[in-house]
């Protein structure tokens, strides 16, 4: 192919076959030629003499897509070695790219028709200035605005450049720039915005031209956010930008900088600016958008700029009032604008569109929280201050138990809360519990996905209406009574309307006082089971019946205090355990659970004018309460019962419930163990593995909640339950055996394997819910030696179940050093199998390599000196399969990887085996680490790479190691110590990796790591400028490099919420409320 000679880079390339190659990529070419001209393309972006014509390329071309090929090639030059070029060659592209830039857009026609290729020039001139500017390029502002001086179009085109500069400097700079960089350009542009403000100033006072006055706003909107405050404040641009909003061609973008100002925050020094702009703003929209008028219906039926009118304007007011709402509340001439301010936001709140709802949300979540802080004090004294990372100065003082001011601001706001509450019911979202939903034909399903955005909003909705009931208890009770009243009248009657409005009295639950929430209460179950009554229809029954559901479910405090309703709601469910309806059941079920497990008590103590515990009388209908149910149900139902059972106090009425509870299943069992032991091929029928299925995952779900309790019933089917595992391990590895890889896809095998699998869960589960009594582990682990271990060792790889992994993981994690005698035979029955199977790729056997690695965790941290008994080729195989495991891309395994890892290295840093291993191990991970911490795909790692570097480089420096890391035989070179050593190494290995830095930046860094190597702070964050240095992580989403600090600001937010009756939900708060 003639594109060959494309490679030669010796002379001028030819244009016209670059066009050619360039065009059969984009468009022309067949699927082989696209593929070759792809080849072509990459290997010159790859060639690093390529961008030597790039030039030529632009000057002599006249395709656009060349131009494009051309500029991608300079703009990985500028990105990856710009620095290592010679001053002239970047001078002389500098200028050219400038120049070029100035041509086209010095006239109309050619500035139009070469828009987009101008827009591509202007991002790469700003990749040089990032290079460049200030140190070598100090007359960058002062040339930009000379040139804006020269034409209008050359002036639009500067205001787009500043524009991106902004962008780059303050928007994406986190995690592409050092953070000594982005200091250095936003000092800079703080000390030469003079100039840019004098321009904008200029042209919006005295240009005619639209396109220039919208690209002046759009820059400015780039730069209001962090320009020094005497440029907006103490000039007249504030008056500029309110000239532009009511005129229609502008106002969305003079709106936006005006949203901007408002975001801004620096104390009290521009309250009297801030007060005139907000009073000729209000006078300026009256005259746009009369507060009369319907802004719901006007935003469905506007045109697209009018929709972002509104939801900028929904902007601008979350903006000023989140930050300035004082000032206009503090004085009386203000307040009627302020309340005309809330009116308007209230009403753009019903707007139908998500995202403005968002904005609108967020507010009035910070503004209750405001509201309620002014007039409570949080228990929490370091976090009252910044509450949400909101200013909190209004907390008032306590004097002699009197709150001043907060009567009255409550009373100033007690007109629009009372609205934002008829807002936050009407417009609730669906909470996770409920499982039954309108689909979009408007029929009622079972919900089959979690929506996470719904359920987000849910959170903070539900947040927002407890701030909203702590502030009037009376007012939220009189509206949702009230359209409860209407619902059963009919006058709003609709599974929407009655969803919203349950959901929302669902969601306030704890939040008021006890009384109160009683005869709220009394009143709404009430109402709703007549409501049950009332309405017919399927569909509107089962609408009905998941509402109940939900409420109650919602409210165990009212319930343990009212046995008679707890009675009559529980009898509910067991009625809507028979209804068909898709959902209702699973409803029924997990709302039981529910119940159950927050008033369990009361279910076995006999109540005021009952005969026996209710317990009691429930066993005894068993049969007939779950006859309706599917098998899952069913589990969830025994799970149940067995959380009443475990509440029991007396050992022999508790053995007794048990009993009785598993008299269904373990007559089945017993009647298929006796036909077995007549004839074992019974055990071969699908219905009556199906059958066994069902059995133990009965067992399973009542081993979950009854915990210790549960060891009669497992004892009587323990060893019954390993002969079927063994028979049923035969049967698979024969039909494996007999029919290959494909035998193991056939639903008779997948059956067999269910049931294996559910007897290591349910043994696994015991053992886990069991109190850790030595004893205990003692008595089933001899017996499961051989089924279980010997069974995984003997079998082929697709026959092994991972399970078993998992079970004796738990087995080590519960029963600790007991384990460490058995720890040789786990190691040799699972170990080099299980590896064989996890090592060829990372694909094959997912759930293998997990199991496989929490077992070694687990190893290592209760049973070390099993591992300190491995030969040193065992030990090998392990930290081989500890590195491989963290080079995974699967993050759960990575992470898992590391964290063993980690158990690892502090464990032999105690032990007498220190220097051998670190001798051994050290640089072999030390680089693993590295290459892993550089590579984008291990960006979740973050966290744990670091704190390994960390251990690393403060393991040399201690007096842990007493003998030398290097090779003395082979290092002629006599190091002091062995820091001097390993920084030798590290800075060999990371400038071999990184030939795009100098030695001297590697060096620094290197020394940086020792010197911070004490303070995690400081160690974490040279880590992070070491990966934009390196270009590993420029241009993308870094927030797993700052995902601890996120976890950091959750936990704090978690405290606050439990200073808050009713924020943390009555079903989230821990046993110690569950009934006395």
């Amino acid at each position: 192919m003639s594109a060959e000679k494309l490679r030669d880079l010796s002379q001028p390339i030819d244009i016209a076959l670059l066009d050619a190659t360039v065009e059969a990529f984009y468009a022309t070419g067949s699927k082989d030629e696209r593929a070759a001209a792809d080849n072509i393309l990459r290997d010159l972006k790859a060639n690093p003499d390529t961008w030597l014509q790039v030039v030529h390329i632009l000057q002599s071309t006249r395709s656009m897509h060349t131009k494009y090929f051309a500029l991608q090639v300079l703009e990985g030059v500028i990105k990856y070695r710009w620095n290592a070029l010679p001053v002239e060659q970047r001078d002389g592209m500098k200028n050219y790219i400038s120049e070029v830039i100035v041509q086209l857009s010095k006239d109309e026609a050619s500035y139009r028709s070469e828009r987009l290729y101008v827009n591509k020039l202007n991002v790469i001139l700003v990749q040089i200035v990032k290079q460049e500017w200030p140190a070598k390029w100090k007359s960058f502002i002062p040339d930009l605005v000379n040139a804006a001086k020269t034409s209008e179009t050359i002036c639009e085109n500067c205001m787009a450049i500043l524009k991106l500069l902004s962008e780059e400097v303050f928007d994406f700079s986190r995690g592409e720039m050092t953070q000594q960089k982005i200091k250095e350009l936003k000092d800079s542009l703080n000390s030469e915005f003079r100039l840019i403000h004098e321009l904008c100033i200029y042209v919006l006072s005295a240009s005619q031209r639209p396109e220039l006055i919208r690209a002046t706003l759009s820059a400015l909107h780039a730069y209001l956010s962090w320009i020094p405050l005497g440029y907006i404040f103490e000039s007249p641009l504030l008056e500029i930008l309110l000239k532009f909003f009511p005129r229609p061609e502008y106002r969305n973008l003079a709106l936006q900088c005006l949203s901007e100002v408002a975001a801004l925050n620096f104390g009290d020094i521009y309250n009297v600016q801030y007060v005139k702009v907000y009073h000729m703003f209000m006078k300026h929209l009256q005259a746009i958008l009369p507060l009369n008028l319907n802004i719901p219906e006007a935003y469905s039926n506007g045109s697209s700029e009018d929709q972002a009118f509104i939801q900028n304007l929904a902007l601008f007011f979350t903006s000023f009032f989140k930050l300035h709402i004082q000032i206009l509340e503090s004085a009386p001439e203000n307040v009627s604008l302020l309340l005309a301010g809330l009116e308007y936001l209230i009403s753009i709140s019903y707007v139908d569109d998500t995202e403005v709802f968002k904005v609108c949300l967020d507010y009035w979540n910070s503004l209750v929280l405001n509201l309620y802080g002014s007039n409570h004090h949080f228990g929490h004294p370091a976090l009252t201050p910044g509450l949400f990372g909101m200013k909190m100065d209004f907390l008032p003082r306590m004097v002699t138990g009197v709150k001043p001011e907060a009567s009255e601001r409550q009373k100033l706001y007690s007109d629009p809360m009372s609205k934002l509450r008829g807002l936050m019911v009407s417009r609730m979202a669906k909470p996770e519990e409920v499982l039954i939903v309108e689909d979009e034909n408007g029929n009622i399903v079972r919900e089959t996905m979690k929506d996470n955005d719904v359920l987000l909003q849910y959170k903070i909705m539900r947040e927002t209406l407890i701030y909203l009931s702590h502030l009037d208890h009376d007012d939220t009770e009189r509206q949702m009574l009230s359209k409860l009243s209407k619902q059963l009248s009919g006058e709003e009657w609709g599974w929407n309307n009655l969803n919203t409005l349950c959901w929302a009295i669902g969601s306030i639950s704890g939040s008021m006082g006890v009384e109160q929430e009683n005869r709220f209460l009394v009143m709404v179950i009430r109402d709703l089971l007549s409501l049950c009554e009332v309405v017919k229809g399927k569909d509107n029954k089962a609408v009905i019946a998941s509402n109940i559901m939900y409420v109650v479910g919602q409210y165990p405090r009212f319930l343990r205090a009212h046995w008679k309703f707890l009675k009559t709601v529980v009898h509910k469910l067991f009625e809507f355990m028979h209804e068909t309806h898709p959902g209702v059941q699973d409803m029924a079920c997990d709302t039981f659970l529910k119940i159950v497990q927050k008033c369990r008590r009361k279910f076995v103590t006999v109540q005021v004018g009952e005969s026996e515990p209710f317990v009691s009388e429930l066993l005894s209908g068993l049969a007939t309460t779950v006859k309706d149910l599917e098998p899952h149900q069913i589990h969830t139902f025994y799970e149940s019962v067995g959380s009443m059972i475990q509440s029991e106090t007396d050992p022999q009425k508790r053995g007794e419930y048990l009993q009785r509870l598993m008299a269904l299943p373990n007559e089945k069992w017993a009647e298929i163990i006796g036909q077995a032991r007549q004839s074992a091929d019974i055990l071969k029928n699908p219905d009556v593995i199906r059958t066994v299925l069902n059995i133990l995952q009965t067992n399973t779900s009542v081993a979950t909640s009854l915990g210790t309790y549960f060891l009669s019933q497992i004892s009587l089917i323990f060893l019954d339950m390993l002969n079927i595992y063994r028979m049923y391990s035969e049967l698979v590895s024969n039909n494996i055996a007999d029919g290959g890889p494909y035998a193991s896809r056939t639903s008779f095998v997948k059956l067999l394997r269910s049931v294996k699998r559910e007897i290591l869960k349910l043994i696994e589960t015991f053992l886990d819910k069991a109190e850790s009594e030595p004893h205990i582990g003692k008595q089933f682990f001899p017996p499961m030696m051989d089924p279980v271990l010997g069974d995984y060792a003997r079998n082929v790889p697709d026959a092994r179940e991972s399970e078993v992994l998992s079970l004796f993981a738990t087995i080590i994690n519960k029963y600790k050093v007991v384990m460490q005698d058995e720890v040789p035979h786990i190691f040799e029955a699972v170990f080099q199998c299980t590896l064989e199977m996890i090592t060829k790729n990372f694909e094959d056997y997912p759930e293998h390599r997990l199991k496989f690695f929490s077992l070694l965790r687990a190893i290592a941290t209760y049973c070390f000196p099993a591992l300190i008994q491995l030969s040193s080729e065992q030990l090998k195989l392990v930290m081989d399969s500890v590195i491989w495991a963290f080079r995974h891309t699967e993050r759960n395994i990575a992470e898992t990887g590391l964290s063993l890892l980690l158990e690892m290295l502090q464990k032999f840093q105690k032990s007498d085996f220190c220097n051998q291993f670190y001798r051994t191990y050290f640089m072999q991970i030390e680089q693993e680490i590295f290459a892993v911490l550089t590579d984008t795909f291990h960006k979740p790692g973050f966290k744990l790479h670091v704190l390994v570097l960390q251990h690393l480089f403060s393991v040399v420096e201690s007096k842990s190691l007493t003998e030398p890391l290097w090779d003395t035989a082979t290092v002629h070179h006599p190091y002091p110590n062995n820091a001097a050593f390993v920084r030798d190494y590290t800075i060999k290995l990371l400038s071999s990796s990184f030939p795009n830095m100098t030695t001297l930046e590697v060096t620094h860094f290197v020394n940086g790591l020792y010197e911070s190597r004490r303070e995690i702070g400081r160690f974490k964050n040279n880590i992070r400028d070491f990966l934009v240095q390196s270009k590993e992580f420029s241009a993308q989403d870094n927030k797993d490099l700052y995902a601890e600090e996120a976890a950091a600001q959750v936990e704090i937010q978690r405290q606050i919420m439990l200073s808050v009756p009713g924020l943390i939900s009555p079903n989230e708060i821990q046993e110690e409320m569950a009934d006395s």
